[in-house]
């Protein structure tokens, strides 16, 4: 991705915005990659190392492959206990997810921009979904607000930032918002029973990575912004075939064109918006953990403790 040996740590001036991108998207183009890190969280290694690049205006961003620089690592198994970790430990206070999506709506069309407000999860319980609780003898139990999954404030500014971005650089590319993202375990795509299912439930677009990331991330209290983009009908069609990866490759070119132009335009924005620790986005998740673990400090086991201050350092203190 970048022309830099990965460091174990970033020790330059603070990244307030992460980048993810999701399948097509393995680096950032247009912008300068000033340095690399991979850093080793209490959870092991991130899907692929972290490119440090800067804007012309000099703002700092983070960007990470969330399914390894050679699309080598399968839904069910991307580190995202890792990924959100490390994007924290580095500073990171906001996270623009990418991620492509089957459309459940005729009027969502492949190739379209969606900025979802909320997800239905049926990933079955196969991935680790919370840093809390899980294959711990003395577990610490949390049980964060997930009623909003994405950050109520943020997704409106991002859309607005997206639609005017579009509107000049791919006029043709619908924007749609607050729409219903399910989540679904892979690797194959849905069969038409499914996907009709889907839509019956409020689905309006469908992946295979929406999950655990938000959840995680709000864990580490994180804003955290989805930005899906289309490449197929999935199956519900009867009158069309079902969805392919030939045809998910053919809108994926399009789609990773248009999303590096809208990245370019968010990363400017959205870091000035959050680089204020007074910022409206930061204090609503500054600490926003602190009532939701039930577990006393005094009964946390030493190791766990620590292992949960890499994402909480206030946590105990």
């Amino acid at each position: 991705m970048a022309q830099h040996e990965p460091k174990a740590e970033w020790d330059g001036p603070p990244i307030y915005v992460g980048v993810i991108g999701g399948s097509g998207l393995y680096k950032l183009d247009g912008i300068e990659i000033i340095d690399a890190v991979n850093p080793k969280t209490p959870w092991g290694y991130p899907s692929s190392p972290i490119s440090i690049a800067r804007t012309e205006a000099g703002t700092l961003v983070a960007f990470l492959a969330r399914h390894g620089l050679n699309h080598s690592i399968a839904p069910s198994n991307v580190p995202s206990t890792a990924n959100i970790a490390a994007l924290k430990h580095l500073g990171v206070r906001t996270v623009l997810a990418f991620s492509a999506v089957g459309s459940l709506r005729e009027e969502i069309a492949p190739k379209d921009f969606v900025i979802p407000s909320q997800i239905i999860d049926r990933t079955k319980g196969v991935r680790r979904a919370s840093y809390f609780g899980e294959g711990e003898e003395h577990a610490v139990i949390a049980h964060a607000s997930f009623g909003d999954p994405y950050d109520t404030v943020l997704s409106p500014i991002v859309e607005g930032i997206v639609r005017e971005t579009l509107a000049e650089h791919s006029p043709l590319v619908k924007v749609h918002a607050n729409k219903t993202v399910v989540c679904m375990e892979g690797p194959a795509f849905s069969t038409r029973a499914e996907s009709n299912m889907y839509r019956q439930m409020g689905g309006d677009i469908i992946n295979m990575s929406a999950l655990p990331e938000a959840k995680l991330a709000r864990e580490a209290e994180l804003s955290y912004v989805l930005i899906a983009t289309s490449t197929d009908y999935d199956a519900w069609r009867e009158t069309a075939a079902s969805v392919s990866v030939s045809e998910v490759m053919e809108s994926l070119r399009h789609n990773v064109a248009a999303s590096q132009v809208v990245t370019r335009a968010l990363i400017d924005r959205v870091s000035e918006l959050v680089s204020e620790d007074d910022s409206r986005i930061l204090k609503r998740m500054r600490e926003s953990m602190k009532f939701s673990i039930m577990t006393p400090v005094a009964a946390m086991d030493a190791n766990v403790l620590e292992r949960l201050r890499y994402i909480l350092p206030w946590l105990g203190k």
